[in-house]
This record gives C-alpha cells, structure tokens and sequence, in this order.
C-alpha cells in the first residue's frame, strides 16, 4: 500500500542518515588524528608506541589518515545530506563516488594477490630513498623507524644495504643498532652481514641455533616481515574486507533505492 511504501521510505531514509552521519563523525575523527601526528607525531608515538609494529609505519601515517578522513568526510555528508533534503543530485554522487572506491579496493585486492613482487619494488623505490635521506637526521622520521625496527625485529626495508651511503652512514659511518641484533652500539657492515646471513640460514631451516631468536628471522627487511604478519593474519584481513565491500554494496542499494523513489514522489 501506499502508506507501507511511505513508512519504508523514511525509515530506510533514517538510517541512510544516521549511517552516514556515523561515517561523517568517523572520517572528521581520522582526520584529527591524521593533523594530529603531522604536527606532533613524537607525543602520538609516545601514546601508541605498542602499535608500532603495524605496516603502517613503513608509509607516513599522517598523510594516510589525513587522506582517509577527507574521503570519509566527504562519502558522509554527501550520504546524509543528500538523504536528508532528498536530493537526486546528491544520492547520485554518492553512489558514484562509493562506487569508486568500491572499483579501487578490488583491483588493489587482485594487485596486492597478484602482484606482490612488484609491490615490494614499489616500495623498494619509495621509501629505500626515505631512509637514506632522512634516517638519523628528522626526528620523528627516524622514531617511527627506530621503534619498527625494534618491535618487529628487523633492519631496513629490504635488509641493512638500504642504509648504505644513507645521511646515518655518512655521519656514523655505521648501521643502526638494531642491524646488530639491538645491542644498543653502533652496528658496522661485517656484524651486520653475519647477522643476516645467520638468520637467513635459520628461516629456511638450515639450522635452529640462531640464538636468541629461533628462526624468527631476526634481522631481515622490514618489508618481509610485515608481508608475513599480513599472511598470517590474512583471515581475519579478509574478513574485515569482505565486510567493508558488504557494506559498500548496501549503501550503493540503499542511495540507489532513494534515488529511485524520489520519481515516484
């Protein structure tokens, strides 16, 4: 009946607002904290040093989080906006630009499946010249990657060469300690070397007798340790994904079906 169609057009126009209005206050949040860490990022450390050693301290976290509010931001007020003044224009907006995303994230997927030696090159390129130019002489810089480097227990991003003719180098002519197993002195290339070598052997199951740490890969780049903590926790990645496009699609549905509903008014 009429009246049916009428209650179950406000009331799906309700949480089409009150969702989106969630993702309004979310993405303003992100976005605080992404201003937050670009001004004052030693304090933001400080406060979640024990997260370090997730793989979003191989990239710069501030720009990430800055870029991820924005959308979010953006996705919300156009949801809840446009839902509130019922308006077609920005229903179809919203559809497109969730659309998007939704398009960006599956072929990140399949290119993250499939191309993951050429993810490493990416990185490889990007931030191997970070290190260089900026490890040991900008502060907050050189805290992220001290405190991966030692809760991830690893060196560099590849393995401790990316420090090679690096700023630290020049000025130390050595590694950083954790190259060395974290022994707090200055790391230099023959220590460095025997203590990746010993690793290597030890993960591809040579010999256990790496010492303290039995083939956990101790000293190898950051990248292969943070891609393994990926794979091992590739489940419940994939669930939280599976989840995100689960709600993508619903929210495309639901614009879509306000979209359409606006003729018949």
């Amino acid at each position: 009946s009429p009246v049916a169609k009428m209650g179950c057009f406000t009331f799906i126009k309700v949480m089409m607002i009150l969702f989106n209005l969630a993702i309004f206050l979310s993405g303003g949040t992100l976005l605080g904290v992404g201003i937050w860490v670009k001004v004052d990022g030693e304090s933001f450390l400080n406060i979640f040093g024990a997260l370090s050693s997730s793989v979003l301290q191989v990239v710069n976290v501030a720009y990430l989080l800055i870029v991820i509010g924005a959308i979010l931001l953006v996705i919300g007020f156009l949801g809840c906006y446009g839902a509130q003044k019922e308006s077609k224009c920005l229903l179809m907006m919203f559809f497109s630009v969730v659309l998007i995303i939704f398009i960006a994230e599956v072929a990140a997927a399949v290119v993250a499946l499939v191309f993951t030696g050429l993810a490493e090159t990416l990185l490889t390129g990007l931030v191997t010249p970070l290190l260089k130019e900026k490890y040991g002489l900008d502060p907050t810089f050189t805290q992220i990657w001290n405190v991966t480097m030692t809760e991830v227990h690893c060196c560099g991003l590849n393995n401790y060469t990316d420090f090679d003719d690096s700023y630290f180098y020049g000025k130390y002519h050595g590694y950083p300690s954790q190259c060395c197993g974290d022994t707090g002195a200055l790391c230099n290339s023959t220590l460095a070397a025997e203590k990746a070598v010993k690793v290597w052997v030890c993960c591809w199951g040579i010999s256990i007798s790496c010492h303290p740490h039995p083939c956990g890969c101790l000293l190898q780049g950051c990248f292969p340790q943070i891609l393994e903590e990926i794979r091992t926790n590739a489940g419940v990645a994939g669930g939280v994904a599976a989840g995100i496009a689960a709600l993508e699609i619903a929210a495309m549905a639901v614009s879509m079906y306000l979209y359409c509903r606006l003729d018949e008014k």
